[in-house]
């Protein structure tokens, strides 16, 4: 008898998965599912009829029940609230998280709502108004809702990070070494600011034009908080003009729609002075952070690009955010 060989992270049918959609969320039996894309994540696009739906298969071991409960809370909690997210779905008995029993082990995923428009990292100056908009008014219902899942603090986003990113990479790589002089020195810098000034609560940690649709240059829909968890809310401004910096070579280009998106965040919510002064060091934790998630998960989400080149590249674009702000590390 042949035994069945073990698995770490299996590619579950479209097929069979358009037909477990379709029985648990009463859908009609012209419901069609395809996958959308095989990353950190498995998505599908659901449809049925006129109807859209994205379906997320978490890989295996890579959050707990309770760890996606708690981003489906927060995800109510904003719809609640008219935010602009996708939001999840439940089936006909209410459930909201579905078990899937792949070869590897238990797997989960959700419904969510497909979020309007479409996704484009050329977007105009009045775009990033509106998705500045848009972000704070997420943030006045995010500030002080605390998720029972991870803190984004030094020690997560710096410390434990740079570990595993020695652990992938050769520890005489000098990019490892100045990663591991970055997450000392912000470390440190971390500590010179007044907590009690800088607004905290839930956070989406990616925002930016991958995790997000514009419709029709009125409306911005927030998806993908797969990496929600507790932290400063200024992370995700950080984070946002730092993506933007990346993906805008010409630098006048970048500064008038980061004005633009800075101006249209403070229309909803003012920004204190604590926090600005913030904002050119909390994208650098961020991105050092994304690095060690993409060693980390390698095994399950093998990319084919994840050597020492792109660590340069990564490394490069963390160079040039900090020329731009006239950062240096002191050691």
């Amino acid at each position: 008898m042949t035994e069945k060989f073990p698995t770490i992270n299996s590619t579950l049918d479209p097929v069979y998965l358009g037909y477990l959609i379709q029985q648990k969320y009463g859908l009609s039996a012209k419901t069609e599912c395809h996958i959308f894309r095989l990353a950190m994540n498995h998505l599908y696009m659901v449809h049925d009829e006129e109807k859209k739906f994205v379906f997320r298969v978490y890989t295996h071991h890579w959050r707990t029940k309770s760890e996606i409960e708690e981003e489906l809370k927060l995800l109510l909690h904003l719809k609640d609230a008219n935010r602009q997210v996708a939001f999840p779905i439940a089936d006909k008995f209410g459930n909201y998280i579905q078990e899937i029993e792949a070869p590897e082990g238990k797997r989960f995923g959700v419904l969510f709502s497909y979020a309007k428009g479409i996704k484009t990292a050329k977007f105009s100056p009045e775009t990033s108004f509106l998705i500045g908009q848009a972000l704070a008014r997420v943030h006045q219902s995010a500030e002080h809702f605390e998720l029972n899942r991870i803190s984004y603090d030094a020690k997560n986003l710096l410390i434990n990070p740079v570990e595993k990113i020695k652990k992938f990479f050769n520890d005489g790589n000098s990019e490892v070494i100045f990663l591991e002089k970055l997450s000392e020195f912000l470390s440190l810098k971390f500590e010179t600011f007044d907590r009690q000034k800088i607004r905290y609560g839930s956070v989406h940690l990616d925002v930016w034009f991958d995790n997000l649709h514009i419709d029709n240059e009125k409306e911005v829909t927030f998806f993908d908080f797969d990496f929600c968890g507790n932290g400063y809310l200024c992370f995700d401004i950080s984070y946002f003009l730092f993506q933007l910096l990346a993906t805008n070579l010409n630098e006048e280009e970048y500064r008038v729609k980061s004005e633009s998106f800075l101006q249209g965040y403070e229309m909803a919510t003012a920004i204190s002075n604590e926090e600005k002064k913030f904002l050119s060091y909390a994208c650098l934790a961020v991105m050092t952070y994304y690095i060690s998630v993409q060693c980390d998960r390698f095994e399950f989400w093998t990319n084919i690009f994840l050597n020492e080149d792109h660590l340069k590249r990564m490394v490069g674009n963390l160079k040039r955010w900090m020329a731009y702000h006239s950062i240096e590390i002191h050691t």
